[in-house]
């Protein structure tokens, strides 16, 4: 319904808030009063991230992690030895910083995979226990988008499909839907660094600024918030890697 709106409407953009539900009231309700505090009718407030929630500094996700005894490590580079095991065709478990408002998963609290296996989406679904056909989303660097999707523009909240351009299908069949569409994420630096830096990483080693994003959580769960949430989901599926602020968690080499 957004992309017809964007596409058959008399409006040259669309902008859709994020929570755009029952949850979106707090949201409202948070302007209503600081515009009441401040005595004005001007609305200086521009929402160009979801990033509005809890987070959790290295400090306390280590002493989490001491307290519940697991192995880790600290990662000397977050993005680049994370895009390391991406390219190896690992599904990782991604927690930093803020959590994001809305139903949507944004790089903060996210699952994160290459899009380039085939198989990619399938091996998703059986981790999410969703039924087969259901898409997976891609994240794309902003200044990237457009070369991989027709006509892509700034879209921060996945709430809008492009077409995937066919020259670029081949690549990315992990996220690219049976209709040929994909409903993009689109990220710049200023709005998660760590997150943008990853998928910088990826493109260096493959060419592709792309990264399949779906949200951390396994049916029937929310999608988590703390560090205890992230750990129990990484440890009760079949996830091969966190990377939960600083810290890599990592699951022991199955012997066949």
């Amino acid at each position: 319904m957004n992309a017809r709106l964007r596409d058959r409407s008399p409006f040259k953009r669309i902008w859709v808030q994020p929570a755009a539900n029952d949850a979106g009231t707090a949201l409202g309700a948070a302007l209503w009063v600081d515009a009441q505090e401040r005595g004005t009718e001007e609305r200086p407030y521009r929402m160009d991230h979801a990033f509005l929630g809890p987070a959790f500094s290295d400090d306390e996700i280590e002493q989490f992690l001491k307290w519940s005894k697991l192995p880790y490590r600290r990662l000397a580079n977050v993005a680049e030895e994370t895009a390391d095991m991406l390219v190896q065709d690992k599904v990782i478990g991604w927690f930093q910083g803020r959590m994001e408002f809305g139903p949507r998963a944004l790089g903060a609290r996210s699952i994160l995979a290459s899009p380039i296996s085939p198989n990619m989406q399938a091996r998703l679904n059986e981790i999410k226990d969703r039924e087969d056909f259901r898409p997976v989303a891609p994240v794309v660097l902003e200044e990237e988008a457009a070369n991989w999707f027709i006509n892509a523009d700034t879209s921060p909240y996945m709430l809008f499909v492009y077409d995937v351009r066919p020259e670029k299908a081949d690549r990315i069949p992990a996220v690219r839907h049976t209709d040929g569409t994909a409903r993009i994420q689109t990220v710049n630096r200023a709005q998660h660094g760590r997150y943008y830096d990853l998928i910088q990483a990826f493109q260096a080693r493959t060419g592709v600024p792309v990264l399949v994003n779906t949200s951390f959580n396994t049916r029937g769960e929310p999608i988590v918030c703390t560090p205890r949430d992230a750990i129990e989901c990484f440890w009760t599926s079949p996830l091969d890697a966190l990377v939960i602020g600083s810290f890599l968690l990592q699951k022991p080499e199955r012997v066949v």
